[in-house]
């Protein structure tokens, strides 16, 4: 076992937990668990928007790592505007243009959007609600931008998948040749 933060390099690429076997990304990996210091820090993201240079050195270790070493652009997963006007920015913004940066990728943000103001998600939703609360969400506002592209689509925590299945229908419908999904923190179950 490993102590929290620290990457198994010897762990086989073809290794899956077949959660997202039917989901329309290839795959998703997260940093680690929603729990202890790294959930503190998700939350702290929700009010200033500042991530810290660890959680980037750790996003970006797992963008070095196949197969997200194939990522040709980092688009954030969008807010709906109300809800981004009220928090005053998207925290899946900051964190991808954080990453962009430090693993050299291009960022593309505003590509993506949200269309409709869906139901907060509860802990309490199952995972179809979850999935039809997001269906038909999203649309590509900039096609050419994402066409024949290996998008790696980012957030902060990935819970049943949905949001990031939403997106991905979006982005393969414009033409993304793939979508990858990195996220700050998944709960142990979802």
């Amino acid at each position: 076992m490993l102590a929290p933060g620290i990457l198994d390099n010897q762990r086989p690429e073809g290794i899956s937990c077949h959660r997202c076997d039917d989901a329309s990304y290839t795959a998703a990996r997260a940093c680690g668990l929603y729990e202890g210091a790294l959930r503190a820090s998700i939350i702290a993201l929700k009010r200033e928007p500042r991530v810290s240079q660890r959680l980037i050195s750790l996003m970006s270790d797992l963008c070095r790592r196949a197969p997200l070493n194939r990522a040709t652009r980092i688009l954030p997963v969008p807010l709906h505007p109300d809800r981004e006007k009220q928090r005053g920015f998207n925290q899946a913004a900051v964190i991808a243009e954080a990453l962009a940066a430090a693993a050299q990728i291009p960022f593309a943000d505003q590509v993506l959007a949200r269309t409709q103001h869906t139901e907060r998600h509860r802990a309490g939703m199952d995972a179809q609600s979850r999935r039809e609360s997001v269906e038909n969400a999203f649309v590509v506002l900039h096609p050419r931008v994402v066409d024949g592209e290996c998008i790696l689509l980012v957030d902060d925590v990935f819970t049943t998948g949905a949001t990031a299945s939403a997106c991905a229908i979006a982005l393969r419908k414009a033409g993304a040749k793939e979508i990858l999904v990195l996220t700050l923190a998944r709960p142990l179950h979802s």
